[in-house]
């Protein structure tokens, strides 16, 4: 598996990205990736490590360690090195049928387990080789259209394409049955096409794999809410087989004096109409939420708080400040966190580099959340009070309280971007599907309690990262082919 010394000889390099003060100039992605002789160089750095933890998916510490499509890496990383990028396209897919996303927008949880990271501290760039791999696959023509050699007569409908959707879908569609897809947006992709920002995943990506998907034969009707435009039991009755796969697009709100004033907005609100804006018209249309002239309290500190820093920044914000609940991590793994168990660093992400570079500091306020939201005479937002939080034991368990201190913040636009809390309830009573207090589905086996029902991906688990919503959609395809044949052969 690569170079069984190629980690001690060769400087772990990945893809240049541009500058901040560049590439805040538009919405595109920034990263440049390295020639194709350089990224073959990489793969001789995947070590013969014995026991590949990259590819486990074993949870540990709450969270997986390693990749959750078990994706063959050692394999396809040694079929880099030794120039072989036809097989290493075909090792890759055999496992992750949509790498073009998982190696532009997951966080690497291969990289985090990977052994070399942890007898060097640069483990090998997993992700960057997976990219090269995708984009060889497609530009050489080994990744196209092969529509299933039959039919089995059975149809299904998935409703939703975000990631555990098009997952679900694809691999159904293989198998033979006939693949109806429902998306109540107007474009295709869910999460991938409106809840990512394009500087992270261009949406041309999701087209080129949507094309192929359309060419192997599965139908595509957007613009279509399933539970108000189309019922539950037309669906159960003209399919086989019904898969949601609705996400959990359900916002966690702040419940704080002054939430009703205006300029404040849920970051997927934020983060859609600017991406749709973006597609529609190049913002001509000026129908994005916009952040133009105005000082920004993003509240949240994840993923998702990121996205909508470094979209305001890119919209021509004067000021950003990103509120985080939780302690400031360690710069170093801490003790009890140790390899290979996820760890719970501080991570400086695109968006915060970009306020710095532009603000000159980092926005992340931590121990930090809203008291009060301010606003002016004409109900519009116009700050809000700010408290300190501190760790304490509470009923013997650990949370954040106020500390007492208070200080205020001005802000003429509020992102909230605290998490989700489930699926839209209405998708779920629509079909009877029977949810638990956190959201999540109460059978975890992805059959709902209903006839012909399935459910899938974020909907069923509660939110997540694309990587385990492209395995749900693998396990569930399993299972519902299962229903349909008898037996499964996914």
């Amino acid at each position: 598996m690569g170079k069984p010394t190629g980690f001690m000889e060769i400087t772990r390099q990945t893809s240049r990205e541009l500058e901040p003060e560049e590439r805040i100039k538009n919405f595109n992605e920034f990263h440049i990736p390295l020639h194709r002789d350089e990224q073959q160089t990489q793969g001789a750095r995947c070590m013969d490590c014995g026991v590949p933890f990259c590819q486990s998916g074993t949870m540990l510490g709450g969270m997986a360690s390693g990749c959750p499509l078990n994706n063959l890496i050692p394999e396809w990383n040694d079929l880099v090195y030794r120039g072989q990028w036809d097989l290493a396209v075909r090792r890759l897919i055999a496992t992750n049928r949509y790498p073009e996303f998982t190696s532009r927008v997951c966080p690497a949880l291969c990289e985090a387990a990977c052994t070399c990271g942890m007898t060097t501290g640069f483990p090998v760039t997993v992700k960057e080789n997976e990219r090269a791999v995708v984009e060889y696959g497609y530009t050489n023509g080994v990744i196209h259209a092969v529509p299933p050699p039959s039919r089995t007569g059975k149809r299904v409908a998935v409703v939703g394409t975000g990631p555990s959707g098009l997952s679900v879908a694809d691999l159904l569609n293989k198998r033979g049955h006939k693949v109806t897809m429902y998306e109540r947006s107007d474009r295709v992709g869910g999460l991938l096409m409106y809840g990512i920002p394009n500087m992270k995943l261009e949406k041309w990506v999701i087209d080129r794999r949507v094309d192929i998907l359309r060419q192997e034969g599965i139908d595509f009707v957007t613009g279509t809410d399933v539970g108000r435009d189309i019922s539950a039991e037309e669906l159960t009755e003209q399919y086989d087989a019904v898969v949601l796969c609705c996400g959990a697009k359900q916002p966690r709100d702040i419940a704080a004096p002054g939430r009703d004033a205006e300029g404040i907005y849920f970051a997927v609100d934020y983060l859609t109409s600017v991406t749709k804006s973006l597609l529609d018209s190049g913002f001509a249309d000026g129908k994005a939420i916009s952040a133009q002239g105005k000082k920004v309290l993003v509240i949240g500190g994840g993923d998702t708080g990121n996205d909508c820093v470094g979209t305001a920044i890119r919209q021509g914000c004067t000021g950003v400040t990103q509120l985080e609940m939780m302690p400031c991590p360690p710069e170093q793994r801490a003790p009890g966190n140790d390899w290979p168990e996820w760890p719970r660093v501080l991570k400086t992400d695109y968006g915060q580099q970009e306020a710095v570079a532009v603000f000159g500091s980092d926005p992340r306020l931590y121990q930090t959340t809203v008291k009060e939201f301010l606003k002016n005479d004409a109900g519009q937002v116009c700050g809000a009070r700010i408290a300190r939080l501190e760790s304490k034991l509470v009923d013997g368990r650990r949370a954040m309280v106020p500390t007492g201190e208070e200080f205020t913040v001005e802000c003429d636009l509020v992102l909230i971007a605290a998490g989700f809390t489930g699926c839209e309830k209405y998708v779920a009573e629509a079909f009877g599907v029977d949810m638990t207090p956190r959201g999540t589905v109460a059978d975890a086996k992805y059959a709902a309690s209903k006839p012909k029902v399935f459910v899938c991906g974020d909907m069923r688990r509660g939110q997540s990262l694309v990587v385990w919503a492209l395995r749900e959609g693998r396990d569930t395809a399993a299972v519902v082919d299962e229903y349909l044949m008898g037996y499964t052969n996914l």
